[in-house]
């Protein structure tokens, strides 16, 4: 378990990447073997990954991800890997109905922790996006118009060191036995 916890400390928003460095082929493919293994609810494992490797693809994706001021190091980044919303199987989609939680969206966002946990364990930093031209990095990609594109997370090697993480104290934050 400790070596869980200082994985899970020792991850942080990467802003900046060594552009000298490209990720090797089986960090990344353990990496998408690690989102692919999320639990969902029913399992109807509702995304789809979309890789981007090919160097002036990455750079045309992360120009479509900066934008007012944000995220200008992602054209930097080698790897994007675009997460897109696919449907529900039936038995989510009538739990959401019923229950009135849209667990596409809880689904994703624990794949999405799962990827950048195993990018921490493979030595790579990461960064989750979610402020981006959407309808640009569709057309780059060949994503249909009709499907929802949620998150692009960025993965290369980090080219700042560690910071300290800041979070609230666990008494604000944990509850036991009531709220």
């Amino acid at each position: 378990m400790d070596d869980f916890l200082q994985l899970v400390a020792s991850r942080q928003s990467d802003r900046k990447y060594d552009t000298s460095r490209a990720v090797e082929p089986e960090k990344l493919e353990r990496i998408l073997e690690a989102a692919r293994l999320a639990p969902s609810a029913c399992n109807a494992q509702p995304w789809k990954f979309v890789v981007v490797t090919e160097p002036e693809l990455a750079r045309k994706v992360g120009k479509a991800t900066a934008g007012l001021g944000m995220n200008k190091f992602a054209k930097d980044a080698p790897v994007h890997i675009l997460i897109v919303e696919e449907s529900m199987n039936i038995t989510s989609f009538l739990g959401a109905k019923i229950k009135d939680k849209y667990f596409p969206l809880i689904d994703i966002g624990i794949a999405t922790a799962h990827l950048t946990l195993a990018a921490e364990s493979e030595g790579l930093g990461s960064c989750i996006l979610g402020w981006f031209d959407e309808k640009e990095i569709k057309k780059l990609v060949g994503i249909p118009m009709n499907k929802r594109l949620l998150l692009d997370v960025v993965i290369g090697y980090p080219a700042k060191e560690k910071h300290p993480k800041h979070r609230k104290p666990a008494e604000k934050v944990i509850a036991y036995n009531h709220y």
